[in-house]
């Protein structure tokens, strides 16, 4: 999703649809431009390439057909199809069904291509080295030892090199020109030059010896043979690609982990019985079984059993979660204690799972502005080397130099100026990135998101549910020396609440239920609402009651309701056969992270705004917890967006953090929209980032992520063009070996990729946490 304000495209975006297509055959930046171009040239489409993942992601009129667009791109020279259809169609929850047969299909299709490769490179490897090491060693030179390197570099020159012959000529067909071209010229020049010297340049007599130097050179007598670089070329280039596509695999292992972690089968509770189902064909409202060890089809709430969930493949949550009955599950997650019966209340596309595989494609499909550009500088580059290669030649020639320097040089160029490097400088470090983000629990639409959370200087925040934890609960209880205890005042407590709506009891009733699970409560006698007051019961023979405080309080209990209320808790008093014993504290409690979340915004030069639509009290009360300086309390909806605005006009850089409907406006309306991954869909949808786990704290990490990933981009891309700066000169002079350029080239797109592949170790900073304040003991704010 781009950032900044969007309604302004949402009519042109109703009449537009987005296909992904699977390309084929692209090997640099040149092939992504012109892939780009030729659908670019559709009316009304837009297209994205991405050379690592080797997708297009295209936005067209709904009235254009995907067989339209595989058509354009087959014109253009590469192959295409559309990702594999889902099975069982017309299924409501086919989505995931269809992420896991494409990600089965993506996977069996490059297992394949793996091993084609590591074969061509087998046989390239045992017919090129001895080439190498007879031309290279002068020592070993034996009679006739030129015509048995020719016996073993033609194969090589026909078969092992034969993919970038084929798509140079295919690219010829097209009008066009790839590094493909620039490599098939420069072997099949240099295995062209060994010909003539071998059969007319007196190379082939059989006492023939060739010296060998780092740089090329030219002996007075027959012409040299360069067997060495027909073989040498097309070897470092295979050895090149087949590790760069290894590495440029890993980077894509996250969405490949998210992808199976889709359950394939179910077993559905009817009655007593049960029956093993597909996952396609489970329903909303349908009860499963989910037993140690397995992991949830779909997600849902728990009906029966309690366990706890293993969810850090899903959100990067560390520690299992607890759930009992009325819990929410996640699908994908893993079931690590006893068994459970869960409904079903997502499935397909709707479900987490789904959610964080189609926000991680997404955003793997887009491209920063930077790698845009060289995209374009490389969609001319490889036109510009051809013409630079034959110049280069003709001046050699033509002041003079031997034929064979004159094509030494013409072939360096060649081999050398690939523009691979800058192909894959982006896309690599953000498969990389946005798969360690999806990990840690930060969910980035894409590179422009990235961008944004760079730039980030201001950030809105919402109250409830997003610095706080959205509901009522028990902050602090204190209890009166030598009486009944706290434990027993809470239970007591509880008993009676048992009974009553209030949120107030309820929230009392959870964190009795919570703080001792082993023990059930007592039942209640006479329970009676005292309405403005408070509840009343008899439990275990004692009179109990929870009410609003007065004026008797013990020293001790009025001491704690002076610290601790404040306007941002509200407090009652546990009574027992009419003594107090205990003081609690309730309220909307600030969530832990919260505090160091703010800090380290701070720390990063990110300043803090809260915005909220409740009371100026709880507002002040929360904001000045957590050290924020500039407080907007009764903001309605249209008031948060008013507010992004004047923060933009400002000169700001504004992301909004929200997890409710009336934030959507707000989230839509900033730089960048950052939704808490426990809120509404209409938030989620809405935003850029997504914090999964709904821990504010992980905004902190998404910004330094997010600078990490785009140091890593301008590095590689620092990278590529100075590669090309360095090497074409001493090319174009005769100054540098053909073998060695190729093996320059592939060295040169294996360090983008290695690069890229350091952000998949990335960690949230300790030190960073270190530096912090400790958060203070967790309040509340109602």
């Amino acid at each position: 999703m781009a950032t900044g304000p969007r309604t302004a495209a949402a009519a042109q975006d109703a009449a537009e649809v987005v296909t992904d297509l699977l390309v084929g055959g692209m090997t640099c930046g040149a092939c992504v431009r012109r892939v780009e171009t030729k659908l670019g040239r559709l009316a009304g489409v837009t297209a994205a390439v991405n050379l690592a993942t080797g997708r297009a992601r295209v936005r067209h009129p709904s009235a254009l057909r995907p067989e339209d667009l595989i058509a354009t791109v087959e014109r253009a020279g590469y192959t295409a199809a559309l990702p594999a259809p889902p099975t069982a169609p017309g299924r409501e929850n086919t989505a995931d069904t269809a992420d896991t047969a494409d990600a089965a299909d993506a996977e069996d299709t490059a297992a394949r291509a793996s091993r084609r490769a590591r074969d061509r490179l087998s046989v390239t490897v045992l017919l090129a080295v001895p080439v190498l090491v007879l031309s290279m060693v002068p020592a070993l030179q034996f009679r006739n030892w030129q015509w048995l390197c020719f016996v073993l570099a033609a194969p090589v020159v026909a078969w092992s090199a034969r993919p970038f012959h084929v798509r140079a000529a295919r690219g010829l067909r097209h009008a066009t020109a790839t590094m493909d071209t620039l490599v098939s010229l420069g072997v099949l020049a240099s295995f062209a030059w060994s010909c003539y010297a071998l059969f007319l340049g007196g190379a082939g007599e059989p006492g023939m010896r060739m010296p060998f130097s780092l740089l090329p050179s030219a002996s007075g007598g027959e012409a040299p043979v360069y067997l060495e670089v027909a073989v040498g070329v097309p070897l470092f280039v295979l050895v090149g690609r087949y590790l760069e596509a290894r590495a440029r695999r890993g980077t894509g292992a996250a969405l490949r982990a998210l992808a199976t972690l889709a359950v394939k089968e179910v077993s559905v509770r009817e009655g007593t019985r049960e029956r093993r189902v597909p996952v396609a064909e489970l329903r909303l409202g349908q009860v499963f079984v989910v037993r140690p060890g397995e992991r949830p089809a779909t997600d849902g709430v728990v009906e029966e059993g309690s366990s706890a969930l293993d969810l850090s493949l899903v959100t990067g949550e560390s520690e299992p979660v607890e759930v009992g009955p009325g819990a929410p599950v996640t699908g994908g997650a893993v079931n690590v204690g006893g068994l459970l019966l869960v409904r079903a209340t997502a499935v397909g596309a709707d479900t987490r799972l789904a959610r964080i595989t189609a926000l991680v494609t997404e955003a793997q499909a887009g491209k920063a502005r930077a790698q845009r550009l060289a995209d374009r500088v490389a969609g001319i580059f490889v036109p510009v080397v051809l013409v630079l290669a034959v110049t280069v030649l003709g001046f050699w020639l033509g002041a003079g130099a031997e034929p064979q320097a004159a094509l030494t040089a013409c072939v360096a160029v060649l081999v050398v100026a690939c523009p691979c490097a800058l192909g894959l400088a982006t896309p690599t470090a953000l498969m990389a990135a946005t798969g360690r983000g999806a990990q840690l629990g930060v969910l980035v639409r894409g590179p422009r998101a990235l961008e944004g959370l760079r730039h980030l200087d201001a950030v809105v925040l919402d109250k409830t549910g997003t610095l706080t934890s959205g509901h009522m609960s028990v902050a602090g209880v204190t209890a009166v020396p030598g009486g009944v205890g706290e434990g027993t005042a809470v239970r007591l407590a509880a008993a009676v609440e048992q009974g009553s709506e209030h949120p107030l009891g309820r929230a009392v009733v959870a964190y009795a239920r919570r703080t001792a699970p082993a023990r059930e409560l007592p039942a209640v006698a006479g329970f009676e609402a005292l309405p403005g007051r408070g509840v009343r019961g008899r439990v275990e023979g004692r009179t109990v009651e929870v009410l609003a405080p007065d004026d008797t309080l013990p020293e001790v209990l009025a001491e704690a309701l002076t610290a601790g209320a404040g306007g941002a808790r509200t407090p009652v008093v546990v009574r027992v056969d009419g003594r107090a014993e205990a003081l609690l504290l309730i309220g909307d409690t600030l969530r832990p992270g919260s505090y160091r979340a703010v800090e380290r915004l701070r720390q990063l030069g990110v300043r803090s705004v809260l915005a909220t639509g409740d009371r100026e009290e709880p507002a002040r009360a929360v904001a000045g917890e957590l050290r924020i300086e500039e407080v907007h309390a009764r903001c309605s909806p249209e008031d948060k967006a008013a507010l992004v605005e004047e923060l933009r006009a400002r000169g700001h850089r504004v992301a909004v953090v929200g997890d409710g409907v009336n934030d959507a406006a707000a989230l839509a309306g900033a730089d960048l929209g950052i939704a808490m991954g426990t809120g509404t869909d209409v938030a989620i949808g809405a935003a850029d980032v997504t914090l999964v786990r709904g821990d504010i704290e992980a905004l902190a990490d998404a910004v330094r992520l997010a600078r990490a990933t785009l140091g890593t981009v301008r590095a590689n891309l620092l990278w590529a063009f100075g590669y090309n700066l360095v090497t074409v000169p001493p090319a174009m002079a005769g100054l540098l070996n053909p073998m060695f350029a190729a093996a320059a080239m592939s060295l040169s797109s294996l360090l983008v990729v290695g690069n890229s592949l350091r952000l998949r170790a990335w960690q949230p900073s300790p030190a960073a946490r270190r530096r912090t304040v400790p958060a203070p003991r967790a309040r509340a704010a109602r």
